[in-house]
C-alpha cells in the first residue's frame, strides 16, 4: 500500500508543474481532430453507428498524427496516434464487410424495410429469420390450403397479392400483403401438436409468400429466444388485425357469419346467440386456444 502511495506522489507530486503556458495557439490541423473526436463519439449504435463512429475517430487520430508529426515533431505522440487510426480503420473495414455480406433477394429487402426494420430488428438477426425460410409463388385461383385437407406444418406470410378465405364455400376475409396466411392456425397448435386446416385459402390474385416450415423454426426459436419474441408479437398483431377486420360480421341479424379460426372471440363476444349451422360446424371441428 506504501509503495502505490509513493508511486502516485512521484506520479502527481514531484512532477513538475507548468510554469510558463504557450501564447499562441495550435495549429489547425489540432483543432480538426479535436472536432473529429467530438462528432464521432456522438455516433449511434448498430451497424451504421459503427461505421460512423469508427471513420470519424480515424480521420481524428489521423489528423493527431499529422499534427504530432509536423507541429509537435514528437516520435511517440505520432506512432501512438497512427496506430490507433490503423486499428479504426481495420474496424470500419470489418464492420463494413459484414454489412455488405448481408445481401437478400428483392423480396426479403422489402419484407425488411416494411416490417422488421421499423421494430428496430438488425440486417444479422433478420439474416438469422430468413435462412431458414423460402420464397413460394401461387398463382390466381390455385390454394394455399384446403378445408378439412392441409396439414399445419409451416406459418407463411404474404409479401404480394391477395387471399380470399372461405369455410365450406362462404367467405370470411381477404389477407393483404404483409399480413399471416395461418397465424390462427399457429397459435391454436402447440409445437408437439398437429392439425389440419378448417377453412380454404385461394389465391385470387398471382401470389409469392414467405415460408418457415415448423420444425425449422422452432429449431430457430430454441436457440434465439430473442427471435421468439418477435415472431409472438407478430403474430398476436396478425391475429389481432384478423378480429378486427371481421368485427363487422359479429352482429344480430339475417346473413350473420362466424369465422371459425377466432372462437373465443365470437364465444364470448355473443354467448346468448343460437347455434347456427356455421357455428355447430366450427364447435365440432375446431377446439380452443
Amino acid at each position: 500500500m506504501g509503495e502505490n502511495a509513493s508511486i502516485w506522489w512521484n506520479l502527481l507530486g514531484e512532477h513538475p508543474l507548468c510554469t510558463a503556458w504557450k501564447q499562441e495557439a495550435e495549429g489547425s490541423i489540432y483543432h480538426l481532430a479535436s472536432i473529429l473526436f467530438i462528432v464521432g463519439f456522438m455516433g449511434g449504435s448498430g451497424f451504421f453507428g459503427l461505421l460512423y463512429v469508427f471513420s470519424l475517430l480515424g480521420l481524428g487520430f489521423l489528423c493527431s498524427s499529422v499534427w504530432a508529426w509536423v507541429d509537435v515533431c514528437a516520435a511517440d505522440i505520432f506512432s501512438w496516434n497512427f496506430i490507433l487510426f490503423i486499428i479504426c480503420f481495420m474496424q470500419f473495414v470489418h464492420v463494413a464487410y459484414q454489412v455488405r455480406s448481408v445481401t437478400f433477394d428483392k423480396e426479403f429487402h422489402e419484407l425488411y424495410s416494411s416490417l422488421f426494420q421499423p421494430l428496430g430488428i438488425t440486417l444479422p438477426v433478420f439474416r438469422k429469420i430468413v435462412l431458414c425460410c423460402q420464397v413460394v409463388s401461387l398463382e390466381k385461383e390455385h390454394c394455399y390450403a384446403m378445408q378439412g385437407k392441409t396439414p399445419i406444418d409451416k406459418l407463411s406470410l404474404l409479401v404480394s397479392g391477395r387471399i380470399r378465405v372461405t369455410v365450406d364455400g362462404e367467405f370470411l376475409h381477404y389477407i393483404f400483403p404483409l399480413q399471416f396466411l395461418d397465424s390462427p392456425e399457429w397459435d391454436s397448435l402447440r409445437p408437439t401438436e398437429e392439425g389440419i386446416f378448417q377453412v380454404t385459402l385461394i389465391a385470387e390474385t398471382d401470389c409469392r409468400y414467405v415460408a418457415w416450415r415448423r420444425k425449422k423454426l422452432y429449431l430457430l426459436f430454441a436457440q434465439h429466444r430473442f427471435i421468439s419474441r418477435l415472431f409472438s408479437v407478430l403474430i398476436g398483431s396478425d391475429i389481432a388485425d384478423k378480429l378486427y377486420a371481421l368485427n363487422d360480421r359479429v352482429h344480430m341479424g339475417k346473413g350473420h357469419r362466424y369465422d371459425i379460426r377466432l372462437p373465443n372471440f365470437y364465444q364470448a363476444a355473443t354467448p346468448e346467440i343460437a347455434r347456427s349451422p356455421l357455428t355447430e360446424h366450427f364447435r365440432k371441428n375446431t377446439r380452443r386456444y
